[in-house]
């Protein structure tokens, strides 16, 4: 496994400072600028980041959510250059919806891994908490496999398959440059939520472990800033998650076996607003953790489940 062992590896500093420009095209590396949607909450920091690559033939990196003052925004910076490729790395509402709209007035082929699914089946009577957060209707002109290229005058894009955040996820490397447009997967501001059972959390640990294997220089996420040194960051989530793994292990063996419980001792200085997303953090390492063998349920993990030590 790549990166440093278990032992060495500590907590990643999460970068707030960020000015997020509403409406303006801000320079982020050679080629490339951000643009950022008035759209902050809780899930969203200051607002989604688009990108848009290239000088002469253009690609946008995730749209946004529909939003009339972005919609200008962009058109504005795109400035009637073409556009060849609208590129969306997830379907969540607030990166996907606004792909064809904008199509409607640039062109251009809108490209992602695929519609939205879930990253496993829903059990019997299961809702989806995050189904209204999914972009149902989206369906890409061209679905991008991991390490499918785009390419436009001067610019090349390589797909990177990173499911975990959602099984469609993608994050897309700029050839040649060292940088990623990370998405949800790896934010310099906050972890990336992994809610079952759109988002799995052995997907996002093997997707973590895939991104360090490669050797990037920056990281543009779909919220707030840069990450800078993507090599010690991830393995500073990683070593997050881990921790969390370790913790949600321990209020188990302390007698907790619901997971409102867990969340009221492992994120009590978390804001409440995120307590339902944390709740669903934590199923997603009990269902890891289950078909790991190392904790039992009767029946499948679930959020009103109950959960007890394997042999206990």
């Amino acid at each position: 496994m790549s990166g440093a062992p278990l032992e060495t590896e500590e907590e990643p500093h999460f970068e707030r400072a960020f000015e997020p420009a509403h409406g303006q095209a801000i320079a982020v590396a050679d080629g490339v600028r951000r643009l950022t949607v008035n759209n902050p909450g809780p899930f969203t920091f200051h607002g989604t980041n688009s990108y848009i690559v290239g000088e002469r033939t253009l690609a946008v990196i995730d749209p946004g959510p529909l939003d009339d003052a972005h919609l200008a925004a962009l058109l504005r910076a795109i400035d009637g250059r073409p556009v060849s490729h609208i590129l969306v790395s997830h379907t969540h509402r607030d990166h996907a919806p606004l792909a064809r709209v904008l199509q409607e007035k640039v062109g251009g082929v809108i490209a992602a891994e695929g519609p939205h699914r879930p990253s496993r089946t829903l059990h019997d009577g299961e809702v989806n908490p995050f189904s209204e957060s999914a972009d149902m209707d989206f369906v890409p002109d061209l679905a991008l496999a991991d390490g499918a290229t785009v390419e436009g005058d001067g610019w090349a894009l390589t797909a990177l398959a990173t499911p975990g955040h959602t099984a469609n996820h993608l994050s897309f490397a700029l050839n040649g440059t060292g940088i990623v447009f990370s998405a949800d997967h790896v934010m310099a501001w906050a972890t990336s939520i992994v809610a079952p059972p759109d988002g799995a959390m052995r997907d996002y640990m093997a997707s973590l472990d895939k991104m360090l294997a490669r050797d990037d220089r920056l990281y543009l996420p779909g919220h707030g800033g840069p990450v800078t040194e993507p090599a010690k960051f991830l393995r500073g989530l990683r070593a997050h998650r881990r921790m969390r793994e370790r913790g949600v292990l321990e209020r188990i063996r302390r007698g907790d076996s619901g997971i409102s419980e867990i969340v009221q001792a492992l994120y009590a200085s978390t804001d409440p607003r995120l307590h339902g997303a944390a709740a669903l953090s934590v199923l997603a390492h009990l269902e890891d953790l289950v078909e790991r063998g190392l904790v039992m349920t009767d029946g499948p993990p679930a959020l009103m489940g109950h959960y007890r030590l394997a042999g206990d």
